[in-house]
């Protein structure tokens, strides 16, 4: 009934970076951070690490067989609310999702496992 995703490179022993829920049609994954090829946040630019933060969503969902299309909410956590950071969020998601059909999105401020590290994001997509 579930099937773990994990895309080649994933540096998370211990837990998926998604979940396929057979039979509901649903995809769940874990939360996403801006990190380089070995698993280190981003640091050149805030810009950088957010687009980083996308770009792992995005080989996530394409291991499952899924796009941003397939995205029906997306939770992001921010380490702090400010005007720069979300208008760096904003710019760049809307660079990865149907502005027509955005989905439902929340944000809250939350602390994150580095201190480096400026959003998290994690998503729940729908299975065709």
């Amino acid at each position: 009934m579930l099937t773990a995703v994990n895309p080649s490179g994933s540096k998370w022993p211990g837990l998926s970076q998604g979940m396929v829920v057979k039979g509901s049609g649903f995809f769940l994954s874990g939360g996403h951070c801006g990190l380089d090829a070995s698993g280190e946040p981003v640091t050149t630019s805030v810009e950088d690490q957010i687009v980083a933060m996308f770009e792992g969503l995005k080989r996530t969902l394409s291991e499952a067989g899924l796009g941003f299309q397939n995205v029906a909410r997306t939770t992001c956590y921010v380490r702090e609310f400010s005007p720069e950071l979300l208008k760096i969020i904003k710019e760049v998601r809307a660079k990865y999702y149907n502005q027509e059909c955005p989905p439902a999105s929340v944000m809250v401020q939350a602390g994150l496992y580095d201190e480096r590290l400026h959003a998290e994001v994690e998503v729940i997509a729908v299975v065709p």
